[in-house]
């Protein structure tokens, strides 16, 4: 029994907390953009702590096929999508960006 309770204890520590807090972000327009370069919006409808996102409504915005690294005035609609967390580069809503404090500094 009580060899139960540690087990249950380490698996509680090895949880890590996500560093992101994206609840202040749902319901509303944000701006995903992935690794390989593919950027797409939408309205955030859920997450998990892996940052695996569900958004509504979504856009891509499509590259320019002569220049990969600018984008093209085209767009497609998904509608609703699941974005895999470990292909999430960069989150940020859609009406601008926001400070934050540093979150790998410790707030004494």
């Amino acid at each position: 029994m009580a060899d139960k309770k540690q087990n249950d204890n380490k698996n509680e520590k090895k949880r890590k907390e996500s560093i992101l807090d994206l609840s202040k972000y749902l319901e509303k327009q944000i701006r995903v953009k992935f690794a390989g370069g593919r950027e797409c919006s939408g309205v955030l409808k859920g997450f998990d702590p892996l940052l695996n996102l569900v958004l509504d409504n979504t856009t891509e915005y499509l590259r320019d096929a002569d220049e990969p690294y600018k984008f093209s005035e085209d767009t497609r609609s998904l509608g609703l999508v699941v974005c895999r967390g470990t292909s999430v580069v960069l989150i940020c809503p859609q009406d601008g960006m926001e400070s934050i404090s540093n979150p790998f500094v410790s707030q004494d």
